[in-house]
């Protein structure tokens, strides 16, 4: 049995003497492409995500929940509101932009992880802000809505006869709101993690084959 291993071991070392060894300097280059790649991706993933919802304009139906900010009264709480996470998403995408230009470049070992290490922080603070920014958006549409004197106006528009109780109604409608924001939020997380972690977990590992690298 052991003379049996010791010829597996042997027949073992044999076929590894066999295969390529790559240099130094075609890992670098490899780990640089591939790094460049995920960014290049963060960069394209962010830039949907910030058109996509955009689309949700040509639904039919959708101008009238716009409205709705209005009735509410928080029309120009709610623009100042996107105008700023608008200027924040831009600028956040124009980082992510200038990550991948940056990290598009040859660079040292040591340049490059500083790179990728950059690139992390980027992303990281952009998820909290998404997040953040979502959770805020909520919490006011919640708040002014349980504010609001109007509500079963806004919300029973063609003035049909209510199955249930008005503060029953009233009631219920919260309940959904803060239902849907919580879902809402909880789903914008897990597809977050699925896709910037995803990204961000293969460039940690460039960053951990670099670190072997400067050994």
């Amino acid at each position: 049995m052991i003379d049996e291993l010791e010829l597996l071991k042997k027949d073992w070392q044999k076929k590894d003497d066999q295969l390529p060894k790559l240099s130094y300097k075609e890992l670098h280059t490899m780990i640089w492409k591939k790094s460049s790649s995920i960014v290049k991706w963060i960069v394209i993933i962010s830039i949907l995500e910030f058109a996509l919802p955009h689309l949700l304009y040509l639904i039919p139906g959708t101008k009238d929940s716009i409205l709705m900010y209005e009735k509410l009264g928080i029309k120009n709480l709610s623009i100042g509101l996107w105008v700023t996470g608008y200027g924040i998403t831009g600028y956040f995408i124009f980082l992510f932009y200038r990550r991948y230009k940056e990290i598009s470049i040859l660079d040292s070992t040591k340049g490059l992880m500083e790179k990728i290490l950059k690139t992390r922080k980027t992303v990281k603070y952009y998820v909290i802000y998404s997040l953040s920014f979502l959770f805020l958006t909520c919490c006011i549409l919640f708040i002014s809505m349980a504010l609001s004197d109007n509500l079963l106006t806004i919300f029973n528009q063609n003035g049909n006869d209510l199955a249930v109780a008005p503060d029953k109604f009233r009631s219920m409608l919260l309940w959904t709101m803060g239902i849907f924001s919580v879902v809402m939020i909880l789903v914008m997380g897990a597809i977050y993690f699925l896709l910037y972690g995803l990204l961000l977990r293969r460039l940690n590992g460039n960053y951990k084959e670099l670190k072997k690298l400067e050994v």
